[in-house]
């Protein structure tokens, strides 16, 4: 068989560190530019192909579709098929891929400090400020749906309650992200992407933002209540 033959039936193998250790392993699986884009996307529950497209500007259909098929393959995501009436294909994370979550809060408080100012190249979503804002909800008592509105859009993140992925930290457990409204919300906070970061960098503290009147928080129950300070 010619050569040229031979290497387009053999299986391509996936790029590897060949180091046995663990970040190198690690790295291995969500090393790849986009894989952790993608996990930040469907941290938010199962989404169709083109939603994930239109909320990564900048990634081509070859590369997300070539992503999303490693992912299966490292046991990452799955695919499966909505029933009627839907009748879609979306992709979601297993349980592995869920375990990602802290991963993507250490690197979104890292990063933080080099949001400084919107270049005028960068893309924005409203969910983007999803992950620096669970390090200020870190530590509510109360389980609930909160609501965040700001002028980019609105999402949603889960408080309190059981643990996702093992991570044993309550406010980020169960954390759910995404655009438009949530179909329940416990409680509603409208703030801007500035006070978000603020929040993420540890410059000011959910009730300091609630006091001084830069986080308007509506509805009533013992989540609001304790998001007011009261």
């Amino acid at each position: 068989m010619p050569r040229q033959q031979q290497s387009a039936t053999r299986p391509a193998r996936r790029r590897s560190y060949d180091q046995f250790c663990a970040t190198a392993r690690s790295l291995d699986s969500v090393g790849d530019r986009w894989t952790l884009l993608i996990v930040r996307e469907l941290l938010a529950g199962p989404r169709r192909y083109t939603d994930l497209h239109a909320d990564l500007p900048g990634v081509s259909t070859d590369v997300l579709a070539s992503r999303l098929k490693d992912m299966e393959q490292g046991g990452l995501a799955t695919r499966r098929r909505l029933p009627p009436p839907a009748a879609a294909s979306v992709y979601e994370l297993t349980g592995r891929g869920r375990g990602l979550l802290p991963v993507l809060a250490a690197l979104a408080e890292w990063g933080a400090p080099a949001l400084t100012e919107r270049r005028p190249t960068d893309a924005v979503r409203a969910h983007w400020f999803a992950l620096p804002l669970l390090r200020a909800l870190d530590g509510l008592t109360h389980a609930g749906v909160v609501e965040v509105r700001l002028d980019e859009g609105e999402f949603h993140v889960r408080t309190g309650g059981a643990t996702a992925g093992g991570t044993g930290n309550p406010a980020a457990a169960e954390a759910v992200y995404g655009d438009g409204p949530a179909d329940h919300a416990d409680a509603r906070i409208a703030l801007d992407a500035e006070v978000c970061l603020a929040l993420g960098r540890g410059e000011l503290t959910l009730a300091e933002a609630v006091k001084d009147g830069r986080i308007e928080v509506s509805g009533d129950g013992p989540l609001v209540a304790e998001l007011r300070g009261e």
